[in-house]
């Protein structure tokens, strides 16, 4: 979802919108077709893939700076370039490999990131191979989603006490690019919150048949 922070005063007032297919949505993805399938069938659904989570976790470190329309243009980009987010080998990225992303201009070249989402992948693995990283993460929502009942944009926060303990606890096993700002995101992008604005067809409330 776009930063409430880098929007006008006057789109976060703003409610549901209702779309010429009949349903009604949160204001964020606006009409750009992209956005909207996000919007319908990613954002807020849960999900439960450890490896999926890794790389949802990775792309929102990857948006500090920018806005999330521009990640998710360059997503397959950036799959890519990170062996289809797949932890072991990206844990093994050494200078040479960073170098060549660096390089490559159909992702954000910032070494930083970079050289974080090699250090995040190995800090996965050091937790998938005990508890799970799927399991770790849904345990702090008690394993399911925490519904919420914003009806506009202004309401929903952009980070909570428990993203901030979640990204402390993220930070202290030796994730990267993981503040509570991004933790937020990342926890409504993967349904461990349902942020969609009470009206919206996908918040948890509606019927959607």
């Amino acid at each position: 979802m776009a930063s409430v922070r880098e929007q006008p005063a006057s789109w976060r007032d703003l409610e549901v919108v209702s779309h010429v297919d009949g349903l009604k949505r949160c204001p964020w993805p606006s009409v750009d077709p992209l956005y909207l399938d996000y919007h319908d069938n990613e954002w807020g659904r849960p999900e439960r893939d450890s490896r999926a989570l890794l790389e949802k976790l990775t792309l929102d470190g990857f948006q500090a700076g920018l806005s999330w329309i521009t990640i998710l243009r360059k997503r397959e980009a950036f799959r890519a370039a990170f062996a289809g987010f797949d932890p072991e080998k990206v844990a093994r990225f050494d200078q040479e490999r960073i170098a060549a992303l660096m390089r490559n201009d159909a992702i954000v070249r910032n070494r930083a990131k970079i050289e974080g989402a090699v250090l995040s992948a190995q800090a996965w693995l050091e937790i998938e191979s005990t508890t799970g990283f799927s399991n770790y993460l849904w345990e702090f929502v008690d394993g399911r989603p925490i519904v919420n009942q914003w009806t506009r944009m202004s309401d929903v926060p952009t980070q909570t006490a428990l993203s901030v303990r979640l990204s402390k606890d993220l930070k202290a096993r030796g994730f990267k690019f993981c503040g509570p700002t991004i933790v937020y995101a990342f926890m409504q992008a993967v349904g461990m919150v349902d942020d969609h604005l009470v009206g919206c067809h996908r918040h948890a409330g509606e019927d959607n048949g």
